[in-house]
């Protein structure tokens, strides 16, 4: 064998640098520290004898010569992954899922059970992950992101779009203090301010009041789930998104007081490595997943069909 050959570790801790432009993510995925990657980069770069990395500004990036060599190894290094993954138990029966936290919870975690009884000998790694922009820190064989996909060689597959609209607890509306849209600020507003999405209110007025609209009061949380557990309490009415209240609406703890919906243009989507698509957990997975969640209507709550205002 040649003496030339690089260590597989260099490899690695390049391709790792190169996917997340950050030693400091690279060290993180590895479980190594930020300097023994710039070590083992280093190295690769002595021996290749080419300049890999552009660390003249604030941010890392790719050379062209950097780029170029990224994208004839990076097939080597994937054959490698994907023959240790056929040859061993305990990779192949291992899925690592890195899934959006309020998807995870609300939407994923109730269904597994279903795709753990159709393929009980694949163990379920899931990681929660808080901002799309975070997915490619994990490892991961499949995801489950939002909007507009910036991981690159990543196949996705959206699924059906959110509709926006007001929800609130069945006793609120039984005060009857809530019959047009006007009576909206004559209650606390709860508000979601979340690193993935803007607050929807805003959106949803856009396109079905004809003037804006000034609150009594408003409550804001981080995050998509906690306005839905304080609408459920009672304490106000908060911008209920499609997929992340259909367990409310089909039980009754939450209802729509207005038939005024607005659909959004961004959806959850299912991603992978194109080049692992036909490994037999991922694809077992994707099958499963859009069998569950890629054909569902956005109306499949229980409640016939409303009519949207709009579309985002």
């Amino acid at each position: 064998m040649p003496k030339y050959l690089p260590k597989l570790n260099a490899l690695r801790a390049f391709e790792a640098t190169a996917r997340h432009l950050s030693f400091t993510r690279a060290a993180r995925e590895l479980n190594l520290t930020q300097t023994a990657i710039s070590h083992q980069v280093k190295e690769l770069e002595t021996l290749v004898g080419a300049q890999l990395f552009d660390r003249s500004t604030n941010r890392v990036a790719l050379t062209d010569t950097g780029m170029s060599y990224l994208r004839r190894i990076k097939p080597a290094l994937v054959m490698l992954d994907t023959a240790a993954d056929e040859i061993s138990d305990q990779r192949r029966s291992r899925l690592h899922i890195a899934c959006l936290s309020s998807f995870a919870s609300r939407c994923l975690v109730p269904e597994l059970q279903d795709f753990k009884y159709k393929h009980p000998a694949i163990e379920i790694r899931l990681t929660p992950v808080i901002g799309v922009d975070r997915i490619q820190e994990h490892d991961f064989d499949v995801c489950i992101g939002y909007g507009m996909n910036t991981i690159p060689d990543l196949v996705i597959h959206p699924f059906p779009p959110d509709d926006i609209f007001p929800v609130c607890s069945p006793s609120l509306l039984a005060t009857g203090r809530l019959k047009k849209l006007s009576d909206l600020t004559q209650h606390t507003i709860l508000r979601s301010v979340s690193p993935l999405v803007e607050d929807d209110w805003a959106t949803w007025m856009s396109y079905t009041c004809p003037e804006a609209l000034i609150f009594k009061d408003e409550i804001s949380f981080s995050g998509l789930c906690l306005p839905v557990e304080a609408a459920t309490a009672g304490i106000g009415i908060c911008m209920g998104r499609s997929w992340i209240i259909q367990k409310e609406l089909a039980s009754g703890t939450l209802v729509i007081p207005f038939d005024n919906k607005v659909r959004l243009s961004v959806s959850y989507y299912l991603g992978y490595c194109k080049d692992l698509a036909e490994v037999p957990k991922i694809r077992y997975f994707k099958e499963w997943a859009l069998g569950k969640f890629g054909r569902r209507s956005p109306n499949s709550t229980g409640l016939a069909p409303e009519r949207l205002n709009g579309s985002a």
